[in-house]
């Protein structure tokens, strides 16, 4: 849990990937982060963190639907949705923050 406070206490918005390789809509999203990543550069970051392999952390955040995207700005979430989201609508979110 400690590294998941470094991944968030930045200074430039954080997007949280929740995903499973077992669900179609998570691996789908993974064209449309690599998208987001790319249009970002160095004014964000996007973090894929499989709910498999980080089970505690997916219980304390209460991720229950797959994909669960959350955006951390210094620390604090700023957005959460669940659901697959198109990369131009992840980028204007992003914008706001950057």
């Amino acid at each position: 849990m400690s590294k998941f406070g470094e991944l968030i206490e930045s200074n430039v918005p954080v997007l949280l990937d929740f995903y499973a390789e077992w669900n179609e809509q998570s691996t789908s999203m993974h064209t449309v982060l690599r998208d987001v990543a790319s249009a970002l550069g160095d004014r964000g970051k996007v973090i894929k963190i499989d709910v498999d392999k980080n089970k505690e952390l997916s219980q304390v955040l209460r991720v229950k639907g797959l994909p669960t995207l959350m955006i951390y700005v210094k620390g604090e979430m700023v957005w959460r949705q669940s659901g697959s989201q198109d990369a131009n609508t992840l980028i204007g979110i992003l914008s706001g923050y950057v």
